[in-house]
């Protein structure tokens, strides 16, 4: 009797295994025909920096509904992850052709010609952004700006642009920094110090921030916080260019700062 009850009992499993497999196989086929199902997974390898899946997943979504204007914005900084300029450009677009009211776009837009050169087209982009009342991340396109303004040594209307990006956003790290950059170069330095202080204050681990900081305060006579902070940001480095930077630095502060 226990026999064939056992062999009943390997069926049932059998039949529950295929029954699994069955659905597994019936979600894979409709996941493959539903659009946002495409678009978030193509999020996931953007976020994980797979750039060559996420543009699949990015393109396989758009092929089954062409209106989502997200989705064409994602494909675009994807591209340009890629430095594929030309197809971000044509991605960006399109999103904007399908709303017309997405910023965002505008603002991405605005970022590929800076790249490629062509500032009055940057220019005219992030002012795009700028006209919506409603667009939630101003901050971006007044840094974009700032940015745009400070590599044509327009410095006042980049300080004038950083400014408003920090108003936007007082916790935006990028903006501080540049409002140091901007302010070292209109020799503010007591001034420029600050604006990287806060920058490091906010993202304490970012390199950039803390060797500009360190920097500006050599420059201002403040040996010994710079020295700390170089001797803080030796040991992050990655490239032998970067470290061999700071260990002049740190040579000549040896000279300077007796302990």
């Amino acid at each position: 009797m226990k026999q064939p009850q056992l062999q009943i009992l390997v069926i049932i499993l059998l039949l529950g295994l295929t029954s699994c497999a069955s659905t597994q196989s019936q979600q894979d086929k409709a996941r493959e025909k539903d659009p946002q199902y495409q678009y978030n997974l193509g999020l996931f390898y953007l976020n994980n920096n797979n750039i060559d899946e996420a543009i699949k997943c990015f393109n396989k979504s758009l092929s089954l509904n062409p209106k989502n204007h997200l989705a064409w914005n994602a494909l675009g900084l994807a591209q340009s992850m890629k430095a594929n300029f030309e197809n971000s450009i044509r991605a960006f677009e399109k999103a904007l052709e399908v709303n017309p009211q997405f910023s965002e776009a505008h603002n991405n837009l605005g970022t590929i010609y800076f790249e490629l050169g062509q500032y009055e087209k940057a220019e005219a982009e992030y002012r795009k952004a700028l006209l919506d009342p409603t667009y939630p991340s101003r901050e971006l396109p007044y840094y974009n700006l700032a940015r745009l303004y400070f590599v044509q040594d327009r410095l006042d209307e980049a300080y004038d642009n950083i400014q408003k990006s920090i108003q936007a956003k007082n916790r935006f790290a990028m903006a501080h920094n540049l409002r140091g950059m901007i302010l070292e170069k209109l020799g503010e330095l007591e001034e420029a110090v600050v604006a990287f202080e806060q920058a490091v204050k906010i993202v304490p681990d970012d390199s950039t921030f803390l060797f500009n900081l360190a920097r500006a305060q050599f420059n201002n006579g403040l040996y010994k916080s710079s020295k700390e902070n170089f001797e803080k940001l030796y040991p992050k480095l990655v490239t032998q260019e970067d470290r061999d930077t700071v260990k002049i630095y740190l040579e000549e502060l040896k000279k300077i700062v007796k302990d």
